[in-house]
């Protein structure tokens, strides 16, 4: 199994080749190799290069780390399979390639120019085409040679640490281990907030808006799981927390876990101002009293007709709030601003608590995340050392605030809780205005429309009659 990784240097040439190089690591410099450049002449002949084609600026070179399962190959092999790699994938490049036996898992290192000699363009690789070129070089490699390859199958996406050390768990798709993990947080979590936590402890981002969406550090986009599956929305996540996570998947229980209290039946009331009209409305467009469609209907009306669910929920709207008169309307505008404004000033305070804890918080995720990483880095593996530095300093630093780190935790999933909550509240006062404005666009043109009809179908019926 070859795990590859590649580095941009903007300075430091002439240091990455003696690095490549050591004699300490490459046993005196016999696991060697060079590429279209000659031994002690390889910075040189490197700036040579660029300066007849007039690219001395910018990148100066590439560094590709290509490591080995400890024990899997041995020096020469690793040496030989650099080798192939570069004339394969490097074709005209100058390149060193040195192969360090200096940890218990051996690993090439391949430095070359950032311009190719032959064509003088410079390198240039993006996320896409690391996997779709280097990955699927060095994996090709390996299975020639009868080594293991981190995963079978091609993809279109570059893989991250985190990805390959779950994919390395049975969980090959970034989707799939997105579920898991949801799952496993779902089971663990004692609330929404605690959920939340425990999701960023894993190496997950949260984005909270009006769909809940999750991406690994690392990825561009946000994945947005409730979109295929209900149960991972935030009223789902929360519904499951407080029920029975199997029993919902399998059908044995409901996925919403609030219920409508009991009312006793109550007549209808005698609907006026919206609320009447809003039944006489329903009434013309024939969805109420089994009343078939008008004979006669205007382009207009029959867009109504198509868009009679939002009606509907207006209507449902209007009864809930006992609103039937244009005063309803304002003294309750008036009252869901004041409570928005209350909330926002409310969340406002909460994220600067949350923002003066920012560290902290991140803190604590990275070393949650981060722990394995630092485990392979300190066994030899090398690739590691951005993230084993990352966990170092995030240890550091929950160590020097002093605060215990449980009850750094218990703080921070206490302050996503009500962060969710006051979203959640923030996002239904917002409907609600919505609904509001919604309504007074639409009454007027309610209006016409039932005049309109009635028009014409009294005057369909006089002309009947004659």
């Amino acid at each position: 199994m070859a795990i590859t990784k590649i580095l941009a240097r903007n300075g430091g040439l002439e240091q990455a080749i003696q690095y490549a190089l050591n004699g300490d690591k490459t046993e005196g410099r016999i696991l060697t190799a060079h590429q279209n450049c000659d031994p002690g002449l390889e910075y040189r002949q490197m700036m040579d290069t660029k300066q007849d084609i007039g690219k001395i600026g910018g990148r100066q070179c590439y560094h590709i780390i290509q490591s080995f399962k400890p024990g899997e190959v041995t020096p020469e092999l690793a040496l030989e399979i650099a080798k192939k790699f570069a004339e394969e994938y490097l074709t005209g490049y100058e390149v060193v390639i040195g192969t360090h036996v200096d940890k218990n898992h051996i690993h090439s290192h391949l430095v070359f120019n950032s311009v190719n000699g032959q064509t003088g363009k410079k390198y240039h690789v993006t996320t896409q085409e690391y996997y779709s070129q280097i990955r699927a070089v060095s994996d090709r490699l390996c299975r020639e040679h009868g080594l293991s390859v981190i995963m079978e199958g091609s993809s279109s996406k570059a893989v991250s640490y985190i990805e390959w050390l779950r994919q390395s768990k049975g969980q090959p798709t970034f989707r799939s281990m997105l579920e898991a993990d949801l799952r496993t947080a779902i089971e663990d979590a004692n609330d929404l907030g605690h959920f939340f936590m425990l999701m960023e402890h894993m190496g997950w981002e949260i984005s909270h808006g009006n769909r809940l969406g999750f991406r690994l550090r690392g990825q561009e986009r946000f994945m947005v799981p409730g979109r295929k599956n209900p149960m991972f929305t935030e009223d789902g996540i929360r519904a499951a927390i407080l029920g029975n996570l199997s029993a919902i998947e399998a059908g044995q229980r409901l996925l919403s876990a609030y219920r409508a209290p009991y009312r006793p039946y109550k007549k209808h009331p005698k609907y006026t101002g919206f609320l009447a009209l809003y039944v006489h409305y329903l009434y013309v467009l024939g969805k109420i009293e089994k009343r078939q469609y008008p004979p006669r209907m205007t382009p207009q009306l029959r867009k109504e007709v198509i868009r009679f669910e939002r009606c509907r929920e207006q209507f449902a709207f209007l009864r809930e709030n006992s609103i039937s008169t244009q005063e309803d309307m304002t003294v309750f505008q008036t009252r869901t601003e004041d409570t928005l404004a209350s909330l926002m000033k409310q969340r406002t305070i909460l994220n600067v608590r949350k923002k003066k804890r920012r560290a902290l918080y991140d803190a604590l995720a990275d070393v949650e995340s981060l722990a394995e990483a630092r485990r392979l880095y300190d066994e030899g593996l090398s690739g590691m050392e951005a993230e084993a530095a990352q966990y170092t300093d995030a240890s550091a630093l929950l160590d020097g605030c002093g605060i215990p780190r449980e009850r750094l935790a218990a703080e921070k999933a206490e302050l996503y809780r009500q962060l969710a909550e006051l979203n959640r509240s923030i996002r239904t006062e917002r409907r609600k205005l919505v609904l509001c404005k919604e309504v007074m666009e639409k009454v007027p043109n309610m209006k016409r429309s039932i005049e309109n009809l009635e028009t014409k179908e009294v005057l369909h019926n006089e002309h009947r009659r004659r």
